[in-house]
């Protein structure tokens, strides 16, 4: 069987599906690897390694898709939604697809795919659990989103992160407030703490107090039910209005202390939710920076506007939406692992086996045979 590695052709995109150290695996394991011309430059792996490692690459993303069995992205069509239209003229019945494909957020992309007979496995669906940990690309891309959204804020902030003694007086530390601390969250947590930062955390749900703690940063409790506030897989779920409003209540003293803010909460497939009000923000001194990661779905902060800076009353908001693409060299190292894993996973005696009674094959399963399959998916699209 033949993967094909295609260049990314989301704006701005620079990461890529498979770096040249996972072409050895591959092989070992009796795939070969077709690269379109160029794929990896962008993260500094230019083609010459690829070729080096026993990679074939190939002059147009026409030929890698008419050559490959399976296609390796970062972003399928779902998670790029207007250049991955181009790619299903050249998608054919039988291939499989593997990458990001944001199904939930985008059920009529996975329509599409299976319209085309084409196999879809997204990467967000893999589940939490401890078999597929090796495989979880979100957690490999939430742990570089958490690192570049402390620098972002740190190069925005007026102010120096660590205390610092000088003859000249002691300067005090920036107080930094992580809300949401997932995997993102626990890495801002660690980094600001490496730069110095007085760090405080908050999270719904009630392991994250301990997590918390282990970092050396202080818990702040939310007022919320942890019950009714954890969903499955490790993730938060959507609170009720009157839940968010008490929460957001609950917080406002730590909000208004803090130099910096890094919001992260995320539900998959839903709008992000409102953390911090335009009050909350005016609560704030001059000079504050707020880092919304959630920024791609709606925010966590009112004002958040994606890939935008707001300057509110002195309060700047970061909106990122790509901060993984930032870092594209260990970006896709992480992630090419997630995918290789992933592979190795799949490829049984020679062939790709499509086996929907394991737990990971199936619910990272998107379409199959031309139709959509994922239950959630079908669920939300109200199919039986």
């Amino acid at each position: 069987m033949k993967i094909g590695v295609v260049r990314e052709t989301f704006a701005g995109e620079r990461r890529v599906a498979l770096v040249p150290i996972s072409v050895a695996p591959l092989l070992k394991a009796g795939m070969q690897v077709v690269l379109e011309s160029g794929a990896g430059e962008a993260a500094g792996f230019p083609d010459d390694v690829y070729r080096r490692q026993g990679a074939e690459v190939l002059a147009s993303r026409a030929e890698v898709f008419s050559n490959a069995q399976l296609i390796a992205q970062v972003r399928a069509l779902g998670a790029n939604l207007e250049a991955g239209l181009a790619d299903l003229g050249l998608i054919r019945p039988g291939q499989t697809i593997i990458g990001f494909a944001d199904p939930l957020g985008n059920p009529s992309a996975a329509q599409q795919i299976a319209a085309s007979g084409a196999t879809l496995l997204a990467m967000e669906l893999i589940p939490r659990i401890t078999r597929a940990q090796s495989m979880d690309a979100l957690s490999s891309m939430a742990t570089v989103a958490g690192y570049k959204a402390v620098l972002l804020a740190a190069e925005a902030l007026p102010k120096m992160f660590p205390m610092l003694m000088t003859a000249a007086g002691t300067l005090s530390p920036a107080k930094a407030f992580i809300m949401g601390t997932g995997v993102a969250g626990l890495q801002a947590i660690a980094m600001a703490r490496r730069l110095g930062a007085v760090v405080s955390a908050t999270d719904v749900r009630s392991a994250a107090k301990e997590q918390v703690q282990s970092l050396g940063a202080k818990f702040v409790e939310s007022s919320v039910d942890s019950g009714k506030a954890e969903g499955t897989g490790g993730y938060a779920k959507s609170l009720d209005e009157d839940a968010s409003r008490r929460q957001r209540e609950a917080l406002k003293q730590a909000v208004a202390e803090s130099d910096v803010i890094i919001t992260t909460a995320a539900v998959p497939g839903r709008k992000s939710p409102i953390l911090l009000t335009t009050e909350m923000v005016e609560c704030m001194a001059p000079g504050a920076v707020i880092v919304d990661l959630a920024a791609e779905r709606g925010g966590n902060c009112e004002l958040t506007r994606a890939d935008q800076t707001v300057v509110h009353r002195g309060v700047t908001i970061l909106g990122p939406t790509n901060l993984a693409s930032t870092v594209p060299t260990h970006a896709s190292q992480l992630y090419a692992k997630n995918v290789l894993n992933l592979l190795l996973h799949l490829f049984k005696n020679g062939e790709l086996r499509i086996d929907t009674a394991d737990e990971i094959t199936r619910e990272t399963l998107v379409t199959r045979d031309g139709q959509v399959v994922h239950p959630r998916l079908r669920e939300a699209m109200g199919a039986s």
